[in-house]
Formats: structure tokens, sequence, C-alpha cells
């Protein structure tokens, strides 16, 4: 770790520099020997540097989200070259050229603040030493020595013998319960954020193994803290815990009103922006604009929360715009009658889409015919002798006589009464 940080030296004096202006200023409030005055100025350089950083911050967003959406095409390039791994590379960065995404993007937050991370370590590592390091004079290492956290110098370990801690002004007891709890308190704030972006933050539709890598990572990196973490100065412990604390609080307000398309957290941010906006009638932040114009903007590739929140402005008279502003929709503004008195939308949609009722067999069959045709109950009504002459069989001489007279019928008159069946 020594060796590591000895790289960033040339960024020690700017780091050591904003640590003394702050204890300046919290010193004359705290006491310039405190513990409060030199742990404050530690985390007022966390928040100053993660401030710069909140442009990065962003730029991750926007890539890991990228990231995801090309997370089904990467695995059809995975599986059509696994056996040719160099097209399989050249085909994943043609992709990402395509695409302009870039996958380092997501780590750009880390990466800029590992510069800042070791030269605060290379300062507290030269007070622990009693050496003078960057702006840091005589004086000033004399009280940065005497500063406790709790019982717990700045500079001490949890690896530190008894005579080092000793030489501090403090108990091994104290040291290594302050170090625990902080080392603690470090890896569980890293576990939540990431398991809260991974429960809440990613789309669930997309089962990719980004996601799984992800998951991986919710593990591995509290582990990485604890085991790294008996290594640190009680200072640098400060420095990570408060950055920690703050990527948890940035990450629940980005899930919070700009969530990831297809999230748990989408469906309840648009449960919320349906319920405000069918209240008060219009999309009031900019925010709210920018989600509602991209919801528009997908047409038929939303999905299913982006559709029911559209639904829902239909259901009440409202119509998302394509510059993300919601207004009276024309179907309600139609339904009105002349003197402008508002009319039941519901009983006039529900009319036009009613669908005419289905008609039975018999009525079906004795429906209207085209003019001059008979309907099939007038064509059973015609004596079978209309048929054409033509059609007619020739019939031999009284053979027609014959079987009437067989069946007891009587050629000519009144018919003959059939006799009483004899008991």
């Amino acid at each position: 770790m020594d060796t590591i940080a000895s790289l960033f030296s040339f960024i020690t004096t700017p780091v050591s520099w904003v640590i003394v202006q702050f204890h300046t200023v919290y010193g004359a409030l705290f006491g310039p020997d405190t513990g409060w005055a030199w742990g404050l100025s530690i985390v007022s350089l966390v928040i100053l540097i993660r401030i710069c950083l909140i442009p990065l911050f962003v730029k991750q967003i926007k890539a890991t989200r990228a990231m995801q959406t090309l997370q089904p095409e990467m695995k059809k390039i995975q599986e059509r070259y696994k056996n040719d791994k160099q097209r399989q590379s050249e085909e994943m960065m043609k992709l990402y050229k395509e695409s302009g995404t870039n996958p380092l993007s997501s780590c750009l937050p880390i990466l800029a603040q590992s510069p800042f991370f070791f030269a605060l370590y290379h300062v507290l590592n030269g007070i622990a030493s009693g050496h003078t390091i960057g702006v840091i004079n005589d004086s000033l290492l004399a009280s940065a020595r005497k500063a406790h956290i709790f019982g717990a110098p700045l500079a001490a370990k949890f690896k530190d013998g008894s005579d080092t801690i000793h030489a501090l002004g403090a108990s091994v007891t104290d040291v290594r319960v302050v170090t625990v709890i902080m080392i603690v308190l470090m890896s569980a704030s890293q576990f939540y954020t990431q398991r809260q972006l991974m429960t809440k933050n990613v789309d669930t539709t997309v089962k990719t193994p980004f996601m799984q890598q992800q998951k991986m990572l919710m593990y591995v990196f509290p582990i990485m803290f604890a085991v790294f973490g008996i290594n640190f100065p009680v200072g640098v412990l400060v420095y990570w815990l408060t950055t920690n604390v703050w990527t948890m609080g940035q990450q629940m307000y980005v899930i919070h009103n700009n969530p990831t398309p297809g999230s748990k957290a989408q469906a309840a941010y648009l449960e919320r922006l349906t319920k405000h906006v069918t209240h008060h009638g219009k999309v009031s932040r900019r925010s709210e604009k920018t989600i509602v114009k991209a919801i528009v903007a997908k047409g038929r590739d939303r999905n299913e929360f982006e559709r029911k929140f559209i639904n829902a402005l239909t259901k009440a008279g409202l119509s998302a715009q394509s510059d993300g502003t919601v207004v009276k929709s024309t179907v309600q503004a139609a339904a009105q009658t002349e003197d402008g008195a508002p009319v039941d939308t519901t009983a006039a949609a529900a009319a036009r889409r009613q669908q005419p009722k289905r008609q039975t067999k018999a009525q079906r069959q004795s429906g209207p015919k085209q003019a001059g045709e008979p309907t099939s109950l007038e064509k059973s009504d015609e004596p079978q002798d209309a048929k054409p002459a033509a059609a007619k069989q020739p019939q031999k001489p009284g053979s027609g006589t014959r079987s009437k007279a067989q069946s007891g019928q009587r050629k000519g008159g009144p018919q003959r009464p059939k006799s009483p069946s004899k008991k």
C-alpha cells in the first residue's frame, strides 16, 4: 500500500493544502488539536471531491444504462463467435463504437477518486511516522498527532503494535474497536449501495451476464473493503466511509427521480407521477417532462410500466405530448356540449365502442335479401310441381295413377276419409 501511495505523491501537496484550509476553519470552532477539526476536514475534502466528480457520475449512469441495453446484442456476439476470440473482440469493439458506449465509463468515478485516496493515505502515513509532508509543517504535524476520533488517533491502524499506538497517545483497545466499527460500517454501506442498485434499478426484463457480474460484485466489494480496511489509518477509514455514504445517498436520489427503464424503481416512480399529473393536470418539473418525453418517443417499444402510465393518463382525459407536457386529450375536448358543459366521457366512449348485437341463425336466414329474391321460407312454400317442365322426368302411362291409388288417394275431387282402424 505504501508503494502504491508513493506513486501519487505528486498530488500530495494539493490534498494536504485543502485539508489545512478546512482545518483552519474547523479549528476556530472546535479547537485546532481536536479530532472534530481534523476529522471534519477530511469529510469536507471528500465532499469537495465528490461535487467535482458529479459530471463523471452522470456519465457513469448513462454508460451503465447503455451497457444494459447492449447486453442482448453482446450475448449474441459471444454465442456466434464463441470459438473465435479475436473476431469476438473485434465485433464487441465495433458494437461499442456504433452505439457510442465505453465500458470503462462506468468506472470513471472510482478511477478519478483513486489519486486523492492514495494521496490522503500518503499524508496520514507521514503523520503517523512523524514526518512533515506537503504543506503540513511541524506545528500542524504535532496538532494532527494529538487529534483523536472517539479515542483513536487519525494515523493509527488496526494492525499497529502497542508501541506505535502508545506513541500516538492511545490504547490498543480503543484503536481496534473504532477501526472495526468503521470497517463494518464501510462494508455495510457498500453492500447496501450495490444491493439497492440490483434490486430496484435494474431492468428485470433483460437477463444477461452483466447482471450476474453486478450481483457478484455486491458480495465481493464488501469483503475487499473488510480485508484492506485493517491496513488503512483511521483518517482513511473516515474518508472511505464518507464517500460510501455519499455514493449511497446520490444513488438513492437518482433511483427516486431518474430510474432505469423497466426496473421496479421506474414502476414506483411512474405510479407517483400518475397521481401527481392526474391531480394537477400537468407536469411540473423539468426532469418529469424529460421522462414523459422519452416515454412518448418510444411508441410501441414502451415497457409494461410505461404503457400503464399512458393508459392511466388516457382514462383521466389527458394526453402526453412529444415535448413532455400533458394536456387535455382531444377525446375529452370533443365530448362537451355546445354551451361548454362537460358530459360523461366514460359513457360516450362506451357508446362508441359498443358492437352490434349478434343475430341468431333464424334472424340471419330471414334477413333482408336482394330485391326480387324470395326468402328461404317462400322457397319452401312453393309447390314441387313449380319446377320447369324440362327438369321433369318422363313417366310411363298410368304410373302416377297407380301410385296414388295404392296410397289411397283419389285423383280428383274430395279425398276419401281413411277407414277407422280395427281393434
